[in-house]
């Protein structure tokens, strides 16, 4: 397993999370996401704001994600939940040429893994200005709505991509998400963040790498090329 910057030269596929991973969780994007999911829950259910965020963190916890949860419990349609909560403002969202320029250097292929849909992935990305960088999306409607860190999930996202764990590395600002990954032999880095869920299970032996920004991280892998 490739833990040493040195040894990461050898890595045939990188693999991303979306949110508070590929950009910077300052611009507090998912914070609108939050509000949407609350906003959702508290009309569907109908139930108080108060209320709603409570089954929305209490399904997350449980889940993996909130819609998991609403799915199971009270058979909300996924395409309408996706599509309300990510109808947010991308303003804050500027393109970095600083990680395009880390992205064409670094070799293998680069593949998203994310809880959240395609459509919000293209609109994030694109904003970022790295799209073209990236083989393929895998979002939560490909893993059939089993959200990370379920390990099935893993195990489907691997099979499809026909990869070989012990040369894939995965970048995450959850944690917790990067446990099966190592479990199967990949490589991590976890994309520090300053939220309670980002941070829970930070300390095992599942995170290899720990790091504040990923921008300033790839450009120092990609400057051993």
């Amino acid at each position: 397993m490739p833990q040493s910057i040195d040894q990461l030269k050898s890595i045939e596929t990188w693999v991303f999370d979306l949110d508070n991973t590929l950009y910077c969780a300052t611009t507090n994007l998912f914070g609108q996401i939050d509000l949407r999911m609350k906003s959702f829950i508290s009309g569907f259910l109908k139930v108080e704001p108060n209320e709603a965020f409570k089954i929305q963190k209490k399904y997350f916890r449980e889940y993996g994600t909130t819609l998991r949860g609403l799915m199971d419990r009270h058979e909300v349609n996924p395409k309408e939940f996706l599509d309300y909560v990510h109808d947010i403002d991308l303003r804050k969202l500027k393109a970095n040429p600083i990680l395009d320029k880390a992205l064409k250097k670094l070799n293998g292929q680069k593949i998203i893994f994310t809880n959240a849909d395609v459509g919000h992935t293209l609109r994030v990305i694109e904003r970022l200005g790295i799209s073209h960088h990236f083989t393929d999306i895998y979002d939560i409607v490909a893993s059939n709505y089993i959200p990370k860190p379920q390990p099935e999930a893993y195990q489907m996202f691997v099979k499809k991509f026909e990869l070989n764990p012990k040369l894939t590395v995965m970048f995450e600002d959850i944690a917790g998400n990067l446990k099966p990954a190592a479990d199967i032999g990949m490589t991590t880095v976890w994309v520090r963040t300053n939220t309670q869920w980002g941070q829970e299970s930070s300390k095992g032996k599942h995170v290899h790498h720990e790091i504040d920004n990923l921008t300033t991280w790839l450009n120092n892998i990609v400057s051993l090329y």
